[in-house]
């Protein structure tokens, strides 16, 4: 069976186009002839005198009609050029668009975050240095006296408390200097009551240094329940009363000759003396401390 395929591109209508080639189409026609009836082809010399008569008389060989049987295929011509149809046209230009600027924010977004991560570790290895050269130690604090005055718990009238208060710092570290700044706050609780408030004063401890100094603290006017009252009438009898002393002071760092920054430095202590007179001593005494970078 002879098949022949002839492909038609048209352009939105249905216009009929001949192969672009008419010698080759007849070259092929003729070959292909020749294969299927042999016997029934003219002899080439025929042939060729009718081909070259044709093309020299200015007339084309006639399109053959198909046999029945024939496939005949029509592909549009946007599919044979592949063109791509108008809305993925318009989609391929909108996601054009937006990658450039995800790529930018992605890229900000990248920077920020290793130049955070390049500064951490910046951090961490001059801390490193430090902590390796210098050994920073905590300064140890501690109440070596007190004198306390104003107590009448026998009286039902309001009191006026005073505490002078005897503490003692000492700077165990052999290279780094501690500056006491202004802004610190002495507070002498009994229970939760704030009997008294106070402040420290404003001095620099060197490296490898002792410092004993006073401060004093008071209250005006402060109204004591008869439940306090009997309570410390009974521990003075026990020679165990029991108070609280909160210190909050701002601290400055010196390593060598350079002032680092300030730290805030917390000390509470547990402190029980045995009355509550100029000549009380302290009994026993526990204290406890913290450091934070924000006052």
């Amino acid at each position: 069976m002879l098949v022949f395929m002839n492909v038609r591109c048209h352009e939105r209508g249905t216009k009929q186009t001949a192969f672009s080639s008419k010698l080759l189409f007849e070259l092929l026609f003729s070959d292909m002839a020749e294969r299927i009836h042999p016997a029934d082809s003219p002899p080439e010399s025929l042939a060729s005198d009718q081909f070259s008569g044709q093309f020299s008389s200015g007339e084309f060989p006639r399109k053959p009609t198909p046999p029945p049987g024939t496939f005949v295929i029509q592909v549009p011509k946007d599919q044979i050029y592949r063109v791509p149809p108008p809305e993925n046209a318009h989609r391929l230009q909108y996601l054009s668009r937006k990658k450039p600027n995800r790529s930018r924010c992605r890229c900000c977004f990248c920077s920020f975050v290793a130049g955070i991560l390049i500064l951490t570790v910046v951090a961490g290895i001059s801390a490193s240095v430090l902590y390796l050269v210098y050994r920073p130690e905590m300064p140890r604090y501690s109440v070596e006296g007190i004198s306390i005055s104003g107590f009448n718990v026998t009286s039902p009238s309001p009191i006026s408390p005073r505490f002078d208060v005897t503490f003692r710092s000492q700077n165990g570290n052999g290279k780094i200097g501690i500056y006491y700044e202004k802004g610190s706050s002495v507070d002498v609780y009994y229970n939760d009551l704030d009997l008294c408030n106070g402040k420290l004063p404003a001095f620099y401890q060197p490296a490898k240094n002792v410092t004993v100094f006073k401060t004093a603290v008071t209250g005006e006017k402060i109204q004591l329940m008869r439940s306090m009252r009997k309570e410390m009438i009974d521990w003075q009898g026990k020679k165990t009363v029991p108070f609280k002393l909160s210190i909050r002071v701002p601290v400055g760092i010196e390593v060598g000759s350079v002032k680092l920054g300030t730290v805030n430095v917390k000390v509470n202590c547990d402190l029980t003396v045995d009355n509550l007179t100029r000549k009380s001593r302290i009994v026993s005494t526990k204290c406890s401390h913290d450091v934070g970078l924000w006052r």
